[in-house]
C-alpha cells in the first residue's frame, strides 16, 4: 500500500512558477513509475508528465514540454513537478500517481495503482 500526498499548489500569475511535491509513504517508492496528472473543470484527466522508477525515462505532454520538469528523489520518497512559464490553461487539480508498469502505460492510466487526492493550481491572467 502506498499513500500519496501532494503539496505546493496555489494561486500564481501567468508567467510564474510553482513546484509541486508528492510525498509517498512506505519503503517501496523506488520501484514505482510515477506521474503527474491534471484535471481542469469540464475536462478529462490527462497525464502531464511521468518518470520511470529509476528516473532514466520521462514523458511530457506536448502542452507542457519545455515548461514543466518532473523529477524524483527516491531517498526522500518524493516526486516533484517544477512548473515554469505557467499559463491560465494550466489551471487544474494536479494529481500524483504511482504505477507498476512502464512510463508508456502509466500515462494512459492503465497501470496506475495509487492516486493522491490532488492539489489545486490556479493561474491568473
Amino acid at each position: 500500500q502506498v499513500q500519496l500526498v501532494e503539496s505546493g499548489g496555489g494561486l500564481v500569475q501567468a508567467g510564474g512558477s510553482l513546484r509541486l511535491s508528492c510525498a509517498a509513504s512506505g519503503r517501496t517508492f523506488s520501484i514505482y513509475t510515477m506521474g503527474w496528472f491534471r484535471q481542469a473543470p469540464g475536462k478529462e484527466r490527462e497525464c502531464v508528465a511521468a518518470i520511470s522508477a529509476g528516473g532514466g525515462s520521462t514523458y511530457y505532454a506536448d502542452s507542457v514540454k519545455g515548461r514543466f520538469t518532473i523529477s524524483r528523489d527516491n531517498a526522500k520518497n518524493t516526486l516533484y513537478l517544477q512548473m515554469n512559464s505557467l499559463k491560465p490553461e494550466d489551471t487544474a487539480v494536479y494529481y500524483c500517481a504511482a504505477g507498476s508498469g512502464l512510463v508508456v502505460s502509466l500515462k494512459t492510466e492503465r497501470s496506475v495503482n495509487y492516486w493522491g487526492k490532488g492539489t489545486l493550481v490556479t493561474v491568473s491572467s
